[in-house]
Order: C-alpha cells, then sequence, then structure tokens
C-alpha cells in the first residue's frame, strides 16, 4: 500500500430537465465507461451520489452537487500532471460532447484533498 494517496474529486451537478434516476443510469452505463477511456493511471475511479437531506435549522439542501466523483492515485506525478491538465485544460471532445447528456457544466467545482484519519475504538 502506497504511503500516500493523491485525490481529485469533482462537485456535479446533473441537468436540472432530467430525474435523479435518469442521471444516475446514464453516469453509470455511458459517461462512466467512456471516461475510463481517458483515465490512465487512475487507481479507482468513484461516483459518491448524493442524496439530499434536510437540516433542521436551514432547511432544504438545494445548492449541493448530485455526485461527487473521485479520482485517486498512487504516484505523485500522474496526480500532479492530471490535475493541472483538468484545471487547465477542456477535456476531449468526446468527453465534452457526452457531459452535455448529463451534466450542468458551468456547476462543476474541483477540490484535492488530503485525508487524515484517526483509529477508532470500539466499546
Amino acid at each position: 500500500m502506497p504511503d500516500k494517496t493523491y485525490k481529485i474529486l469533482l462537485f456535479m451537478k446533473r441537468r436540472p430537465d432530467i430525474s435523479v434516476e435518469q442521471f444516475r443510469d446514464y453516469y453509470e452505463t455511458q459517461h462512466a465507461p467512456l471516461a475510463e477511456k481517458y483515465s490512465r493511471g487512475v487507481k479507482r475511479y468513484i461516483r459518491r451520489y448524493i442524496d439530499p437531506q434536510p437540516h433542521p435549522e436551514t432547511g432544504a439542501f438545494t445548492d449541493g452537487p448530485d455526485v461527487i466523483t473521485e479520482l485517486w492515485f498512487d504516484d505523485e506525478k500522474i496526480y500532479r500532471g492530471t490535475l493541472a491538465y483538468i484545471t487547465s485544460s477542456l477535456m476531449p471532445e468526446e468527453i465534452i460532447a457526452d457531459e452535455k447528456n448529463l451534466f450542468d457544466r458551468f456547476s462543476f467545482r474541483i477540490a484535492t484533498v488530503v485525508e487524515c484519519e484517526s483509529p477508532v475504538q470500539e466499546g
């Protein structure tokens, strides 16, 4: 196991004219396989679908993403290269065309993560 895992997070909203079910189905059956073609050096490609829950004080969760996509890397050089590419270049035309079927592309947000873990004691 590597000493560090480098992660890029993509926070994305679905197009408002498609349902949650349509969005998730299309992402898993169409977009994810297409994106895998361009994912060299990625250790894990994870989609975390968000099910909004109301907050007791602030109410409905209306401004968050529909999915958080995680790209994991063991190799820092590949991670940094991928990050530089996706934050300064447009994706290949094939990806952009497919994203237009699925996402509100203007809502995309990109972040990186440093993980810290504390052991949890049972009992």
